[in-house]
C-alpha cells in the first residue's frame, strides 16, 4: 500500500502540471473573447472538466499522504448531478440510472472528490451485481432520527442528516456477506476482478465526516446502501458577489524556472500578458547559467520545487548571493506542507501550488513583491 501511494502521489504531481497549463490556458482565452462571445459556453465546460479532474488529483494527493482533504459546503444533488452522466457510462447500456433528488436539500460539510469517490465505487459494486442489467437507483433526502432510532442502529447518533440511498436490484448478498461487507481486502469478486478496498474507503470516508452507513440486502432481491451525513446549520441566503475584478497588472523582470516545457511557455505568456518582464529557463543549471551572463538583476525568482538535478530551495540559495534583493516564490504539484514535511523547503517561505489560476498567480505576485 505505501508503493501504490507514492504511486498515486507521482501520477497526481504530474497531472497537476497538465492541469495548470489548462486552467491557465482557459484564463488567457477568456480575457482574449468579448464577453458576449459564446465560446465562453465552451470554455466554461472545459472548466468544469478541468475542475473535475482537480478534485481527483487532490483525492489521489491524499490518498498518498501528500494532502489533506479540503471540506466545503456542499449540496449532494448538485454534486450527483455534475456526476450522473460519468456514472451512466460506467455502467454501461444495459443498466438505468435514475436519479431522485430530494426537494430543498441541506448542505452538508465534505471534500466533493469524497462524494464522487463513494458513488463511483458504488456504481461499480451495482454494475457488476446486474451482470443482465437491471436499475441503479440514488435519492438523497433530509432526515432526523431521535434516541431510540439510534438505540436499534449501531453507529447512528441523534441529530439531523441528509441520506444518500443507493439501491440496485441485482443478486443481493447473503448475511455472511454483509457481515464482513467493510473490512479491507474482503471481496466476493474473483482474483483479478476486485481489491477489496472500495468498501473499506467508503466506510472511512463516512466515519471521517462523521456520519454512519445502513445496508439492505438479501439474495435475489438487491442490495441498497443508505449513507447519512450531518446536515448543516441554515445558513444566511446566499450573497451575490460583484464580477471579478481583471487581474492587476505589475512591471518587474521575473526569472521563471520550470522543467516542464509547456507549462514554462503558458506560464510565461500568463506573466507577460501581467505586464512583466520574463526570463526562462528549463532546468536549474541553465538559470544559473543565465545568471552568470546577466548584467541587470531580477525582482522576483519564479520556481518549480522538484526538478532533476537540483532542487528549488538550492536554487534560490545559490542566486540569492548573485542578486540579493531578489524575492522567490515557489510553485509544486505537491502542497506547501508536504514539501515542508519532506524537508525541500522551510516553513514560511513564500508558495502557491499548482494548478493555479492567472488570478492567483497575479495576487501572490503582488504580495511578494509589495506593491
Amino acid at each position: 500500500m505505501e508503493s501504490v501511494g507514492r504511486l498515486a502521489g507521482g501520477v497526481a504531481h504530474d497531472f497537476n502540471n497538465m492541469l495548470a497549463v489548462i486552467f491557465i490556458s482557459l484564463e488567457l482565452a477568456r480575457m482574449r473573447l468579448r464577453p458576449d462571445d459564446p465560446a465562453h459556453e465552451q470554455l466554461q465546460e472545459i472548466e468544469k472538466a478541468a475542475t473535475r479532474s482537480r478534485d481527483i488529483t487532490r483525492q489521489l494527493l491524499a490518498f498518498s499522504r501528500k494532502q489533506m482533504i479540503a471540506p466545503k459546503a456542499c449540496n449532494l444533488n448538485d454534486l450527483i448531478a455534475d456526476l450522473e452522466k460519468s456514472l451512466t457510462r460506467l455502467i454501461g447500456e444495459d443498466i438505468e440510472l435514475r436519479f431522485y433528488p430530494g426537494q430543498d436539500l441541506g448542505l452538508i460539510n465534505i471534500d466533493p472528490s469524497q462524494i464522487d469517490q463513494i458513488l463511483v465505487n458504488l456504481a461499480v459494486n451495482a454494475r457488476d451485481a446486474m451482470p443482465h442489467g437491471g436499475k441503479l437507483t440514488i435519492t438523497t433526502a433530509n432526515v432526523s432520527f431521535d434516541e431510540d432510532y439510534c438505540r436499534e442502529h449501531a453507529g447512528a447518533r441523534p441529530g439531523r442528516y441528509v441520506q444518500l440511498s443507493v439501491t440496485d436490484d441485482g443478486v443481493g448478498m447473503s448475511a455472511e456477506t454483509r457481515s464482513h461487507l467493510f473490512e479491507p481486502f474482503f471481496t466476493t469478486k474473483e482474483v483479478g476482478k476486485g481489491t477489496g478496498l472500495g468498501l473499506a474507503m467508503i466506510y472511512g470516508i463516512i466515519r471521517q465526516n462523521e456520519g454512519f452507513i445502513n445496508v439492505y440486502s438479501e439474495l435475489g432481491h438487491g442490495t441498497s446502501f443508505k449513507l447519512y451525513f450531518p446536515r448543516m446549520e441554515e445558513r444566511e441566503g446566499a450573497v451575490e458577489l460583484p464580477e471579478p475584478m481583471p487581474p492587476e497588472r505589475g512591471a518587474g523582470r521575473i526569472m521563471l524556472v520550470e522543467d516542464d516545457e509547456i507549462l514554462c511557455r503558458v506560464t510565461r505568456a500568463t506573466l507577460e500578458t501581467l505586464g512583466y518582464e520574463v526570463t526562462t529557463a528549463h532546468s536549474p543549471a541553465e538559470a544559473l547559467d543565465l545568471f552568470e551572463h546577466e548584467s541587470r538583476g531580477y525582482a522576483l525568482l519564479l520556481t518549480d520545487v522538484v526538478m532533476p538535478g537540483m532542487n528549488g530551495r538550492e536554487l534560490a540559495y545559490r542566486l540569492a548571493a548573485k542578486c540579493p534583493g531578489m524575492r522567490v516564490i515557489f510553485m509544486s504539484g505537491y502542497t506547501s506542507d508536504a514539501v515542508v514535511h519532506r524537508g525541500v523547503l522551510e516553513e514560511g517561505v513564500h508558495f502557491i501550488q499548482k494548478p493555479f489560476s492567472v488570478r492567483a498567480l497575479a495576487s501572490k505576485i503582488q504580495q511578494v513583491l509589495g506593491k
